[in-house]
């Protein structure tokens, strides 16, 4: 069982934000270009305003119960987007307290969006670039027909690699995904975690979802 994150310090959350905002830039790129999103999966409600102290906005929860209480408990701090594998029976769930559901990948999904999505929705469509069997994400060959069956605006694009050891191992899934984008005129690429994410910024990722490389030094 997975701990939770508790202990939180706003000093070491923010000396962690400003490491990897200076990384960013150390990478060739704008670090106001780059959007970090703090998964919060396992930081709980309680610990959260220690986020907003240490200058950290953007929220991205994995499980739509917990985002709508998280949401409920903090209203109008936070932008929060939903970065878990997405229920489609969930979509209603999330959609009043979300900027963007970063993980769009069934029919079923897109039929939910059109029964309660609105003119404001937008989202993201997540790519499993690799082709893992059991993983979320369609093949990007689909990519087109799926963005003409979507009901919503499509903003950008979603996606995570197979797990690696070494951070480069990721780079050709996150070109690919670059690539993909390009093609479609999307402008968005979620990419990048606490593991490999200077590999992403720079390969074009303009949201990076990060968790223990934020929390590090402040838990307990």
């Amino acid at each position: 069982m997975v701990e939770l994150i508790t202990g939180l310090r706003a000093d070491d959350v923010r000396a962690n934000l400003d490491r990897v905002r200076s990384e960013i830039s150390e990478a060739g790129r704008d670090p106001n270009e780059v959007q970090i999103l703090a998964a919060v999966k396992y930081v709980p409600v309680d610990e959260l305003e220690v986020l907003a102290d240490a200058g950290l906005q953007l929220l991205g929860e994995n499980r739509a119960q917990d985002l709508v209480a998280k949401a409920e408990a903090h209203p109008g701090r936070f932008t929060w987007d939903f970065i878990g594998q997405l229920q489609s029976r969930k979509v209603k769930q999330v959609l009043p307290h979300v900027r963007y559901i970063q993980t769009v990948a069934s029919d079923s999904a897109l039929g939910q969006l059109e029964r309660h999505g609105t003119s404001s929705t937008e989202v993201l469509v997540e790519i499993n670039m690799a082709g893992e069997a059991g993983k979320s994400g369609i093949a990007p060959a689909e990519l087109p027909g799926f963005l003409e069956r979507c009901p919503v605006r499509v903003v950008g694009l979603m996606c995570m690699p197979p797990l690696a050891d070494e951070a480069e191992a990721s780079r050709p899934h996150f070109a690919a995904l670059r690539e993909l984008a390009g093609e479609h005129g999307l402008e968005h690429l979620s990419m990048g975690t606490s593991q490999d994410y200077l590999v992403a910024v720079q390969e074009g990722a303009t949201i990076v979802r990060l968790g223990t490389s934020l929390y590090r030094g402040g838990s307990s």
